[in-house]
């Protein structure tokens, strides 16, 4: 692994800047290290996701989407572990291994991941790699709605969540 090479950016940095609002957790906090049990499986891991809870977020709020992004993955864009859409407005905690098979509010779903899922999947860096940044955001949203379906692509996912997001609240733990 060539662990000289510079840190990528966090991709929030170069979308259109919004407000920002409280994210919490139970199980992770930024610049901590992520605890087995939220790790893949690949990893020696749990792969259940974290405790959320969070508040603020703006008036005009209508959902959420929660998402979890490595920007440090060895793949030119990163790599998407959870993509979690159309949480209602009244959401505002998702309890840990909500990732999993655990029952979602009415009309949530979780898209494709980059890991080849459709729910959460936790931390995994390559073997010797340096710390990689895993940022969990709960993007508060202008529609009650995404129109996206599961096995969308992560990217377009991405697109769509830009175009609604009214603010957005991040964690940033290290694995």
């Amino acid at each position: 692994m060539n662990l000289d090479r510079p840190t990528p950016p966090e991709p929030y940095n170069f979308l259109p800047a919004v407000p920002d609002f409280t994210l919490t957790s139970n199980d992770i906090a930024s610049g901590e290290r992520i605890a087995d049990a939220h790790a893949h499986h690949s990893a020696g891991g749990g792969n259940a996701s974290p405790h959320l809870s969070w508040s603020g977020a703006p008036a005009g709020t209508r959902s959420y989407a929660v998402t979890c992004l490595d920007p440090d993955a060895p793949t030119g864009s990163g790599a998407w572990h959870w993509l979690l859409v159309n949480l209602p407005a009244t959401t505002t905690e998702l309890p840990t291994g909500a990732g999993g098979e655990a029952k979602l509010a009415d009309g949530a779903f979780h898209t494709r991941n980059d890991l080849g899922g459709d729910g959460y999947d936790g931390a995994a860096p390559p073997p010797g790699d340096r710390p990689h940044r895993y940022l969990f955001a709960v993007h508060a949203l202008d529609t009650d709605a995404l129109d996206v379906a599961p096995d969308l692509s992560p990217a377009l996912v991405g697109f769509n969540l830009t175009a609604h997001t009214l603010a957005r609240a991040v964690l940033r733990p290290v694995r």
